[in-house]
């Protein structure tokens, strides 16, 4: 498999090194240190930087005044904002921008994607459901208007066409730990209707019946809890369009897949200069056998974790067809990505030694961020269990 990447990848790399250079991991008081969580807002001087270099825009089409590019070039800044720790929904904003271009309503997409690609506009996702078990789409509930509690008489024919005579939906539940949620214009929420469909609702974060209420992440973020209560959303404000969610919930894993690569390499990058420098009897510890046995075993891991994020961004860019449906990649990736990323920081913190705790040295914020990324949209263990179903459901050979 050739991983070159395009001219234009490579020009998206090298913008996004350019305006992260400036980015220290220490931005935010450390999540070690500071009770609740380590900031109200998301870093909008970045934020700000990210849209003038037009990263913002970069997988938007050039019709909403975007670079056209693809999946992988998003990925690839994801992993190079990874390596500084940056406090934005780089992620987030952009798949849902890219899930509205690609299934959305075109009038909607045309309001909402220039704003997103200028930062005037943040976009978020709900997809960890009401406790991150559970299949997030059944954490809320969506029925046409007019029908009372979602079980009107009829619900099953009025919904085929996405809304009660084109009006629109109400929705009710809740999506827990919903990222960057305070500071978003929208949260894209999913939900289920009658039927059992999935949909993905375009909310509003001041639309009447949303509330929100604070939660703090593992590395000291401030996550949200979405709560739903007969909230009104018109039918252009709703994607129903087959796969929709599926394709998202590939891109936002293969997402998370690329922040822990770019975290992984740079911890490594640290733990290799940390250890160059550190003398026991009068040697750089790093040419001690078991110290670079394991710094050589963290490296495999990242190659592995590399090969498979780019052959799941692959698959998800391209639809190529394959033995199995492209969620298998994804599934390899996240599984490699989650096992991988946790080895590389445990690793870390054992060669620096009691250095590596110290909350002057930037390491204990990458162990935190680490947690996140491995938990995000499910552990290995989780993923285990998704690839083995498929193999279930599609023998090999």
């Amino acid at each position: 498999m050739d991983f070159t990447f395009t001219g234009e990848q490579q020009a998206a790399v090298e913008a996004a090194r350019a305006v992260f250079s400036d980015v220290a991991p220490d931005r935010a008081p450390s999540p070690a240190l500071t009770p609740g969580a380590v900031a109200e807002d998301i870093d909008r001087q970045l934020w700000q930087e990210l849209a003038r270099t037009d990263l913002l825009g970069l997988t938007l089409s050039p019709d909403h005044g975007g670079a056209g590019l693809d999946p992988i070039a998003l990925c690839l800044v994801l992993r190079e904002s990874a390596k500084v720790l940056a406090r934005v929904p780089l992620l987030e904003s952009c798949a849902v921008a890219m899930a509205i271009e690609r299934y959305g309503d075109r009038t909607l997409a045309a309001e909402l994607l220039p704003r997103a690609g200028r930062g005037a506009l943040i976009l978020t996702v709900g997809a960890n459901g009401r406790s991150g078990h559970d299949p997030a789409e059944l954490a809320v509930s969506a029925r046409p208007y007019g029908e009372d509690n979602g079980a009107g008489d009829g619900s099953g024919d009025r919904e085929t066409d996405g809304s009660a005579g084109g009006s629109g939906w109400v929705l009710d539940g809740v999506q827990s730990a919903v990222p960057w949620a305070q500071a978003a214009d929208r949260i894209a929420v999913l939900a289920h209707t009658a039927g059992g469909r999935p949909v993905l609702a375009l909310v509003p974060r001041t639309r009447d019946g949303v509330t929100l209420a604070d939660q703090v992440s593992t590395n000291g973020e401030r996550l949200a809890e979405v709560r739903l209560e007969a909230v009104r959303v018109e039918a252009r404000e709703v994607i129903d369009a087959a796969g929709c969610w599926d394709w998202l919930r590939s891109l936002l894993t293969t997402g998370t897949c690329a922040l822990a690569l770019g975290l992984g390499e740079r911890v490594l990058a640290m733990t290799a200069e940390y250890t160059g420098k550190r003398e026991q009897f009068g040697f750089p510890v790093a040419t001690f056998q078991a110290v670079a046995v394991q710094a050589a075993d963290r490296y495999i891991d990242l190659r592995a974790m590399e090969a498979t994020l780019w052959q799941a961004a692959w698959r998800i860019s391209t639809d190529t067809g394959g033995p199995l449906p492209a969620a298998g990649d994804v599934a390899v990736a996240k599984i490699w990505a989650s096992g991988g990323v946790r080895r590389v920081v445990q690793t870390a913190q054992h060669l620096h030694g009691g250095f590596g705790a110290d909350t002057d040295y930037p390491l204990h914020r990458y162990h935190a961020w680490a947690k996140q990324i491995e938990l995000s949209l499910g552990p290995a263990a989780a993923h285990e269990g998704a690839l083995g179903d498929l193999l279930a459901a599609h023998p090999l050979g």
